[in-house]
């Protein structure tokens, strides 16, 4: 929201002096977040004055056309004579007002004016536009062409109120009340302890049953609507300029009259509101929900298909607008047309003024589901004074017949849904308890009655909440309004002191480990969002059954093409591999722990939680049972080099070993040793996909997949050739874990190597074979290597030679080389006999 100081002095009478960085402070220390301070007409020297246009003499002979004027600025110049300016604009003709500046003027960005000769002549000074001037964009497309009343020579400095300050508020979503002047002021004048004079205290006529037709068929989605008719509108009205430069410095474009004011009284009092052309309205105005398929063509000229959760307007030919917004094309406000034939202008001159308010919810999500954000609907959504309705109304009817001529036709329409004002019970010293500070009834009383809150009451106090209050609803809300005005900075610093013996759990612990051992292995930590949209999943080629297809879709999502909470942290961490890939980072290793979402579809509808005090255990429960599963899960994906060439050697391309690799660092942090197999399983290639498995309770558990993408996956998603990919469940992996690993026992007796080849059947898993040999050596075995596989003429067709090398190690002697040979020759039994294979030269 953006606020002129000039404009907020009208209902806050500021002490003499007071900047903008003043109101600044002020506001800041009763809770809104000022942003900026724009200093508007900063450096701006004049002589700056109205002129009117003499003479038009046109250039020729140059690239772009060019003016050469003399303009009447009166004694401004010191000698009474027209001023010679040669100007490029097209939009002002002889006999119009412009704003000209002399030369000894300095305009905003330290531009210094003066005499040069340019084009062949000379100018003396400059005819001004609105951007050179600061004032940003009027619709004129070129330089500002004044009302005719203005007399040559008039100081345009003070006309055009160049110089301001302007304070940028962020508001947030909680006090619709501040995208106005009004609850900006109210701010002010309670930060200053001064008096508001209330722009939304006007004398209103009563409702009465001449009025414009009106019906309201959800009185859920609109509880209040006003209507208020005006007649004979002068079509050639403009808007004043103290007008437009309000809208413009609150950062709105002056567009005409009708739309003008309607746009100025809700910067005023925050109640939007919409003038149609009453010729173009057919019948009663209606509110009601939209069927679905209906259409409107919008003012933004975009023709939109409604949905049935749509609130819209309607007359008798259909529909005319979204309620709360943005109005319908079919009858807008008719631009000022002059006839041909008889020179007559033509245009609006008769008005019916809408002022409703609408369910928040609802225009949200009208809003949201168009991708129509306008002031109107920020507004709504945040939440809007329906008391201010009536008022709004009556204010521009008012600014029309003061600045069009039209009059105010007596019928007064209203519809208002039954309500009572909201009342919120709280004990006097609640404030105390919640800020630990002394704050006593009567200041707890003072400042709610500050915010327009009625309170009763002694020791329990019932407080009446104002009606452009709605985020006002429990007694910590009313709790935080006396925190505020009191001042944050008075609340005295406490640190908490955490219970001791508490400390990270052993999920979390594993969970910070993994980290910590993928980046030691090269990986670099890639978060992703935690959303997906479904078209990945038949891009990853997911079968319809698979269980990564059930989601969770989003209610209100971030995005419209990520609706759903991943059930899988590949597709993220593939979109980063992209990303980077294409910045021209072609050697990456990435990797990403996180939650992933399956619903099991037995969960329960969710419970709201109180905020007064602690959940129950069962209430926690309860809300816990809504909740789909979210086991924790560490993914990698890797491409390009894994070992960079140089003087050292060539280099490696990552391979499908490499994720597996990483799916086995995961597990040794969790202490557990994973089994790995070939496995057929999406989005991994058929032959170059391992299957992780673990031993839980006595019984072997996927817990992961690992290798290379198919190269229809790669394809689809645009990935480089070989792209390899791990994921492995962490809660699984805990379990089948021993618990914390501990630093083995480093023996100081010597090692003794033995290798061994063996010869099994080609379709025998090489981890077979190792966990065989694994069982068989016993516990003199220390660690068991594959380092060979062979195959050939010499094994055999359909066979394969896989040589180990084993290394045997006692704790407290020396092995004997019988000791290491038993030991050799026992596990090369245990894998004859649990494999079938064979030793080699045997």
């Amino acid at each position: 929201m953006r606020v002129p100081l000039s404009w907020l002095r009208e209902y806050v009478d500021l002490p003499d002096g007071e900047s903008g960085r003043d109101v600044q402070a002020k506001l800041v220390a009763t809770g809104l977040e000022v942003e900026t301070v724009e200093q508007l007409g900063a450096g701006l020297k004049g002589p700056l004055v109205v002129g009117q246009v003499l003479t038009i003499e046109e250039l020729e002979g140059f690239k772009k056309p060019i003016r050469f004027c003399t303009v009447d600025v009166g004694r401004a110049n010191g000698t009474g004579e027209p001023q010679e300016i040669v100007c490029g604009a097209r939009n002002f003709a002889v006999g119009d007002k412009v704003v000209v500046v002399l030369p000894g003027a300095v305009l905003p960005g330290d531009f210094k004016i003066a005499a040069r000769k340019t084009y062949g002549k000379v100018s003396h000074g400059m005819i001004c536009s609105g951007d050179e001037l600061g004032m940003g964009d009027d619709g004129s497309g070129g330089i500002i062409v004044l009302p005719p009343e203005y007399e040559p020579g008039t100081d345009a400095i003070e006309l055009l109120q160049l110089v301001d300050e302007v304070l940028d508020i962020a508001v947030t979503a909680n006090r619709g009340d501040c995208l106005s002047m009004r609850g900006i002021a109210r701010e002010a004048a309670i930060a200053y302890g001064l008096p508001l004079r209330d722009p939304a205290l006007l004398d209103v006529p009563p409702p009465n049953s001449f009025g414009y037709p009106v019906k309201v068929g959800d009185p859920l989605g609109c509880d209040r609507f006003t209507a208020r008719t005006v007649v004979g509108l002068n079509p050639e009205a403009r808007s004043p300029i103290w007008l437009q430069r309000r809208l413009q410095k609150a950062g709105m474009r002056p567009v005409s009259l009708a739309v003008d004011v309607t746009n100025y009284v809700m910067l005023e009092l925050g109640q939007p509101l919409h003038a149609y052309d009453r010729s173009r309205v057919e019948g009663t105005i209606g509110v009601r929900r939209a069927e679905a398929g209906e259409k409107l063509t919008t003012l933004d000229g975009t023709k939109r298909v409604l949905d049935a959760e749509d609130l819209v307007i309607t007359d008798n030919r259909g529909v005319i607008g979204l309620a709360g917004v943005m109005g319908g094309a079919n009858t807008e406000i008719a631009d000022p047309v002059a006839d041909p034939e008889t020179g007559e202008v033509r245009g609006t001159t008769e008005v019916v003024v809408e002022a409703a308010h609408f369910d928040a919810v609802s225009v949200a999500r009208t809003a949201r589901r168009h991708k129509l954000s306008s002031e109107a609907s920020k507004r709504f959504e945040r939440g809007v004074d329906p008391q201010a309705a009536s008022a709004a109304a009556q204010r521009t009817v008012d600014l029309l017949v003061l600045l069009a001529g039209g009059t105010a036709e007596a019928g007064v329409t209203e519809v208002v849904a039954p309500s009572a004002p909201r009342t919120i019970t709280v004990p006097a010293d609640h404030p105390d308890r919640v800020a630990g500070v002394a704050y006593g009834r009567e200041t707890v009383v003072r400042r709610l009655q500050q915010v327009g809150c009625d309170v009763y009451g002694q020791d329990e106090l019932v407080v009446t909440v104002p009606s452009w209050r709605p985020d006002l609803t429990d007694p910590n809300d009313l709790a935080e309004e006396v925190i505020r005005l009191e001042g944050y900075e008075n609340l005295p610093l406490t640190l908490p002191r955490p219970p001791a013996g508490r400390g990270l759990t052993e999920r979390q612990r594993l969970h910070r480990r993994v980290g910590r051992a993928l980046a030691g292995a090269g990986y670099v930590e890639a978060p992703t969002y935690p959303f997906l949209g479904e078209a990945v999943l038949d891009q990853l080629g997911l079968e319809e059954d698979d269980p990564r297809r059930r989601t969770v879709k989003l209610v209100n999502p971030l995005s419209d093409e990520e609706p759903v909470l991943r059930t899988t942290l590949v597709p993220g961490l593939l979109g980063a591999l992209r990303r980077n890939d294409g910045r021209g980072s072609h050697d990456l290793a990435l990797f990403e722990t996180g939650l992933v979402f399956r619903p099991t579809g037995d969960e329960k509808p969710s419970v709201r939680l109180p905020v007064d005090r602690r959940p129950t255990d069962e209430e926690i429960a309860a809300l816990d049972a809504a909740l789909p599963e979210q086991p924790r899960r560490a993914a990698v994906v890797l491409t390009g080099a894994r070992e960079q060439a140089g003087w050292w050697g060539k280099g490696r391309p990552a391979g499908w070993a490499d994720a597996i690799e990483a799916g086995r660092i995961v597990a040794r942090e969790a202490g557990v040793e994973l089994i790995v197999r070939q496995d057929q399983h999406a989005p991994w290639h058929p032959g170059r996909c391992a299957a992780l498995l673990a031993v839980i309770d006595g019984e072997e558990v996927l817990v992961g997949n690992a290798g290379e993408l198919h190269p229809r996956v790669i394809k689809a998603l645009g990935l480089p050739e070989r792209t390899c990919a791990m994921e492995i469940d962490l809660d699984r992996l805990q379990r089948a874990g021993t618990g914390v690993v501990r630093a083995p026992r480093i023996s100081t007796y010597p090692v003794a190597t033995q290798d061994v080849a063996l010869i099994v059947d080609a379709s025998v898993p090489a981890a077979e074979v190792a966990g065989a040999l694994r069982s068989g050596a016993g516990d003199l075995l220390e660690s068991l290597r594959l380092f060979d596989v062979f195959t050939g003429e010499q094994v055999g067709e359909g066979k394969k030679s896989l040589a180990y090398a084993l290394r045997f190690r006692a704790p407290d002697r020396t092995l004997t080389a019988d000791e290491a040979s038993a030991a050799r020759d026992a596990a090369v039994a245990a894998a004859v006999e649990r494999t079938g294979a064979v030793l080699r030269g045997a």
